[in-house]
């Protein structure tokens, strides 16, 4: 058995944990919890944000529609940093809205304008590609029935135009706090390659489902939530300095 402690609220907690050869799924063994990215750790990091009160709200809109605008402009290929701040631009500029059409040219020329990010002027990526991408998305959700499963609603997400499973699954587990659905992005798939719960054959843009129920079990196996995991893992693994393998890269999730 291996104890582990941490500090909390000014008093001195634990978790125990089963030694590190005792295996988690087949392959995967627990590891000890003071290695990093074992699975332990994992387990560990994610237990003591939890008594910390972290990670318990993860929503970046005040409804569906806004979630959806807000992953939709995050993601692939800039920072969190960025994604969120022309998400805001957007916003204040009052364009998230169903009751009128809004036009694509309207939102580009708010994603074209400069951003203000650590002090500096940045600009957005991909300003008329996201553009188009949310007015169509915006015209699509005000017919929209939204389903009742957390699953069924990641589907009929990813039907929306730019909207993949993975962004897809990041709405749904933002909106409804989602423990059904993970959001495999490249930092996921980079920390669940090296525990060894994805084949590194698998690729998200072929075999998704296949590698959202891996981490779905792997979750359950070292009970934690798994829409907490996703988040932690996510968190630690953009700060790694290791760099992220060139094939996890994909526009199109």
């Amino acid at each position: 058995m291996q104890i582990m402690y941490a500090v909390a609220g000014g008093s001195l907690i634990s978790r125990t944990f089963p030694e590190p050869a005792e295996p988690v799924l087949p392959g995967v063994t627990w590891g000890a919890f003071d290695h990093l990215m074992t699975s332990a750790w994992w387990a560990g990091q994610c237990w003591h944000h939890t008594v910390l009160g972290r990670f318990s709200d993860l929503r970046l809109g005040r409804d569906l529609v806004e979630e959806v605008a807000a992953c939709l402009l995050g993601g692939f290929g800039m920072p969190a940093e960025m994604g969120l701040a022309a998400y805001d631009a957007v916003r204040l500029e009052g364009l998230l809205r169903l009751d009128r059409e809004v036009e694509e040219a309207e939102l580009e020329e708010v994603l074209a304008r400069p951003l203000y990010w650590h002090g500096k002027t940045r600009y957005y990526r991909f300003p008329r590609q996201k553009a188009r991408y949310l007015a169509r998305c915006l015209t699509q959700l005000r017919d929209f029935g939204e389903p009742e499963s957390d699953r069924a609603l990641r589907d009929a997400l990813a039907t929306l135009p730019g909207v993949g499973l993975k962004t897809a699954s990041w709405v749904v587990r933002n909106y409804r706090g989602s423990h059904a659905v993970a959001v495999l992005d490249v930092h996921i798939l980079r920390a669940c390659r090296e525990l060894g719960v994805f084949p590194r054959a698998w690729a998200p843009q072929t075999h998704y489902r296949a590698l959202e129920a891996q981490f779905l079990a792997f979750a359950a196996a070292i009970e934690v939530e798994a829409g907490l995991l996703d988040a932690v893992m996510w968190d630690h693994m953009r700060r790694m300095p290791k760099p992220v393998e060139p094939d996890l890269f994909s526009a199109a999730l």
